[in-house]
């Protein structure tokens, strides 16, 4: 019995989109769901052909080829014009359609969908995660870091054959790294199974290295930080990743900063800002008050009298390095200033005899305060 078209099957028109089909197939399925269905075998049998219907449709490889050849394409041992493909395979096995339409426009398609890596060979690069200190990013620094990796075999010199041997012209491909196969009217290019796309062959391995031209080891590098760098730099050495397969070029060695947090200082981009505790009495009367800054001196701020908590001092070009420039952006200083505790009888009775004497407008922002609140309250209580 001939088989019924798919998307007559589907109940959608030859042209339709994915999202039609898709749609068509749930409501489909859901009409003749065994479980909706229980005991009755023509809606079971339905149900079988509207799913392998919407396996092919809703592949846009296995739709082509069926647009193209109808049902032949996927019946086996049928060749000629219009006929089928021979026993191509469409599922995820070696040797199916979709490893030939990869081999074929996979260049086309951006490569291929899966597998291994290429068959140069190139190492692998590497990730290192080094902490620093804000003095070391304001100033730079050179850092030594240990890499595990790989690196060229010295008893073969990265060449994987033994002392005295070199890799022979694979005999499989003759050098090309790919063979050649005919099937039906298609002819396949594949990566040679016997030198995986290398084109050479090692018949003595070097036993130092197994073939491989790499041994794992363990090295110091030494790398130059500049001054400027914020947190999450990322400084690249080329060729420092791992050495490439039997000579191949090796990968890169990427290093990713981060700058440890500060007892002091606080950064914000180019600026940092830095909380500093002033007396209650150099805050009342003025004067000045000493900090350090981030390259390890000091320097005066004067601080004028009545001077509140939060008050903020700008010390232009004290900030931190800016990077590639001669630049340096600003200090910021935000003033505490600090309740005294564990006072004297004696400092008690000054600050009493201060408080009593005190004259409005001293202390203006509670003055202020305590006026709204005393006018909230008599609104309240009219």
């Amino acid at each position: 019995m001939a088989k019924q078209d798919y998307y007559e099957l589907l109940g959608v028109a030859k042209g339709a989109s994915a999202d039609e089909i898709k749609k068509a197939y749930r409501k489909m399925a859901m009409q003749y769901h065994p479980d909706r269905n229980q005991g009755d075998k023509d809606a079971e049998h339905k149900f079988k052909e509207i799913n392998e219907a919407y396996d092919v449709l809703k592949d846009e490889q296995k739709r082509a080829a069926y647009d193209r050849f109808g049902h032949g394409a996927f019946e086996n041992g049928r060749g000629g014009a219009g006929g089928g493909f021979g026993g191509f395979d469409f599922g995820g096995g070696g040797g199916g359609f979709a490893d030939i339409f990869d081999e074929m426009f996979g260049e086309f398609m951006g490569g291929r969908r899966g597998g291994g890596g290429g068959a140069s060979g190139r190492g692998q690069d590497l990730r290192y995660n080094l902490e620093i200190g804000l003095e070391e990013a304001f100033k730079g620094t050179t850092a030594n870091v240990r890499v595990p990796s790989t690196v060229a075999c010295d008893s073969c010199s990265g060449s994987g054959a033994a002392a005295g041997t070199q890799p022979v012209t694979c005999p499989t491909c003759q050098g090309h790294g790919k063979v050649r196969a005919q099937q039906g009217f298609f002819t396949i290019e594949r990566t040679c199974p016997a030198c995986h796309g290398q084109g050479r062959v090692i018949k003595d391995p070097c036993k130092s290295c197994g073939g491989a031209g790499r041994l794992r080891k363990e090295k110091t590098l030494q790398v130059n930080i500049p001054a400027g760098v914020e947190d999450g730099t990322r400084i690249r050495l080329a060729g420092e990743g791992e050495a490439g397969l039997r000579g191949a070029p090796p990968g890169d060695l990427y290093i990713f900063l981060a700058i440890a947090p500060h007892p002091i200082f606080q950064r914000d981009g180019a600026n940092i800002h830095c909380r500093v505790p002033i007396p209650m009495t150099t805050a009342a009367l003025g004067g000045m008050v000493e900090v350090p800054t981030i390259e390890g001196s000091r320097t005066k701020v004067t601080v004028p009298p009545g001077t509140q908590s939060g008050h903020q001092f700008r010390i232009k070009g004290k900030g931190m390095s800016v990077l590639r420039s001669q630049q340096r952006g600003d200090m910021y200083i935000q003033a505490v200033v600090e309740t005294p505790v564990n006072l004297t009888k004696k400092q008690q009775e000054l600050l009493r005899e201060f408080d009593t004497a005190g004259k409005e407008g001293s202390h203006p922002q509670s003055e202020g305060f305590f006026a709204k609140v005393k006018e909230l309250w008599e609104d309240l209580k009219d």
